[in-house]
C-alpha cells in the first residue's frame, strides 16, 4: 500500500532522513513511534507532501506519488492543533475542502451527517462554533473533516497529545474502533509509548531518522532488536555483571555478563511459578514499596543491581522495607546487547 524506497530528507546541510525504507500494507494502523526531534513527524509530512524527499521514491498503491502534490495523494491529515477554523461552525469545518471541491450541497450534507455520526458528533454540536466544543470534541471535528473527504490513507501526528490523561485514553480506543470499522490505512505518530502499544497493529521505532525495529507491538516491547528500543519502549531493570553472574550461578545458561543486560519490572517474580516455567531464584533485600492500586513497585536491592518488580496486588501480604525478597526470574526474559 505504502513503500518509502530509499528516502533522504535534508534541510540544508541537516539530514533529517538518511534512508528510510519502509512498508505499511493496506487497512494497517501503522505507528511511527520515537522522542522528539527523531524524524517520524518529517517522515509522516513527506508521505503526505507536505515536504519533498532529497532522495527516494515514495509509492501509493503501487504508483510512485513522491513529486505529486500533497491535494492529489487523497491522504487525509490531522495535526497536533487540529487546525481548525475558530470562526467556523463544526459543520462548516467538517464541510470544508468538499466546498473546495466545489461538491453539490445536497451531497455535502448527506457526508457530513454521515462522518458526524460516525465520530460520534451530535447534529445540535454540528450547530455549534468549534471553539463552544471541547477538546476531544474538537479532535473528532479534526478527524471527520479528513475523513470526509474519502482519503485512502489517514494520518495523524500526535493528535491526543493536547488532551489530558484519561480523556487520551478514552479518545484512543474510539480512534482505533473507528479505524477498525472503517477500514482505512493509517498511519499514526507519537512519542507515547503506551499510545503505540495499545493501538498499533505494527509499530516503526524512529533514532535519529534512522527506524530500529519494526514490528508488532509485542515483538517490540518483548524481542526488542536494540538497546534503543529496549530502553525506550517501557520500564526496564539494568542488571549489573555481578547480578547476571548470579543468574549463571543458579543455572542461567546463555547470558554473557560482559554485555548490557536488561528486564522488565512484571519479568521479575517474588514468589515461585505454579507452571513448570524454569526459573532461577536469587535473593534480595527490600528497599521500597510504591503503592500504585492494580499493583505494587518494589526495589530491592541485589548483587549490586537495584531491581525493580512490578507486583499485582491481592495475592500474598506486602513486603516490609528492610526485609529479605526472593526473585525468580526466566533467564529467557533478560534481553542483552
Amino acid at each position: 500500500m505504502i513503500r518509502y524506497d530509499n528516502i533522504e530528507v535534508r534541510f540544508g546541510d541537516h539530514v533529517a532522513i538518511p534512508d528510510l525504507n519502509l512498508e505499511i500494507g493496506r487497512g494497517e494502523f501503522f505507528t511511527l513511534l520515537g522522542p522528539s526531534g527523531c524524524g517520524k513527524t518529517t517522515a509522516l509530512r513527506t508521505l503526505a507532501g507536505f515536504i519533498e524527499p532529497s532522495r527516494g521514491d515514495i509509492s501509493i498503491d503501487g504508483e510512485i506519488a513522491t513529486r505529486l502534490p500533497s491535494e492529489k495523494r487523497r491522504v487525509g491529515m490531522v495535526f497536533q492543533n487540529y487546525a481548525l477554523f475558530p470562526s467556523m461552525s463544526v459543520e462548516e469545518n467538517i464541510a470544508f475542502g468538499l466546498r473546495v471541491r466545489k461538491t453539490k450541497k445536497s451531497e455535502i450534507d448527506t457526508l457530513v451527517a454521515e462522518i458526524a455520526s460516525q465520530v460520534e458528533l451530535t447534529p445540535a454540536q454540528l450547530a455549534k462554533n468549534v471553539s463552544e466544543l471541547s477538546g476531544g470534541q474538537q479532535q473528532r471535528v479534526a478527524i471527520a473533516r479528513a475523513l470526509v473527504l474519502k482519503p485512502r490513507i489517514l494520518l495523524l501526528d500526535e493528535p491526543l497529545s493536547n488532551l489530558d490523561a484519561k480523556l487520551r485514553v478514552q479518545l484512543r480506543e474510539q480512534l482505533k474502533n473507528l479505524q477498525r470499522e472503517l477500514g482505512i490505512t493509517t498511519v499514526y505518530v507519537t512519542h507515547d509509548q503506551e499510545e503505540a502499544l495499545t493501538m498499533s497493529d505494527r509499530i516503526a521505532v524512529f533514532n535519529h531518522g534512522v527506524v530500529e525495529q519494526v514490528g508488532t507491538p509485542e515483538e517490540i516491547y518483548n524481542r526488542s532488536k536494540t538497546e534503543f528500543v529496549c530502553t525506550f519502549i517501557g520500564a526496564m531493570n539494568r542488571l549489573t555483571g555481578d547480578f547476571v553472574r548470579e543468574l549463571q550461578r543458579g543455572g542461567a545458561t546463555g547470558l554473557d555478563a560482559g554485555k548490557s543486560s536488561y528486564l522488565r519490572l512484571e519479568k521479575v517474580a517474588l514468589h515461585p511459578p505454579r507452571t513448570g516455567t524454569a526459573v532461577v531464584r536469587t535473593d534480595g533485600v527490600v528497599a521500597q514499596r510504591s503503592y500504585h492500586g492494580a499493583f505494587s513497585t518494589y526495589e530491592i536491592e541485589s548483587h549490586g543491581s537495584t531491581i525493580r518488580a512490578m507486583v499485582p496486588e491481592g495475592g500474598a501480604e506486602p513486603l516490609a522495607e528492610g526485609s529479605r525478597a526472593d526473585l525468580y526470574i526466566e533467564p529467557a526474559s533478560v534481553l542483552q546487547y
